[in-house]
């Protein structure tokens, strides 16, 4: 795969890994949705990059979006005091890389 943000999205996950074990034990749900939201900002992106041209935008719009939770769901987690600022700032400044470079493929410049 050719787009940088995977790569960055790769990186995530292995940032958030340890993060969803310490979460599971105060909250597996809310450790599920991480796992499965971080994992589909992957896979999003993946179908997008082949997917036809008319699709793409719609794969990396789901990328986005899960982003979007994925960062959501770990400040819940910082909120319930699950995790702290220091455990989190790692995957959070990964997941602002993320959304930035999914908007960018969501708002091509003309």
């Amino acid at each position: 795969m050719s787009l940088q943000v995977h790569a960055v999205t790769l990186e995530l996950i292995r940032a958030l890994k340890p993060l969803v074990g310490i979460i599971a034990k105060h909250d597996r749900s809310l450790a599920d949705q991480i796992k499965r939201s971080g994992s589909g900002i992957a896979l999003a992106l993946g179908e997008g990059v082949y997917s036809r041209k008319g699709n793409q935008p719609a794969r990396f719009q789901e990328a986005l979006a899960s982003a979007g939770e994925t960062r959501t769901a770990l400040r819940v987690a910082l909120a319930w005091d699950y995790v702290t600022e220091a455990q989190t700032e790692s995957a959070l400044e990964l997941l602002d890389r993320v959304i930035g470079m999914c908007w960018r493929l969501t708002h091509p410049r003309r």
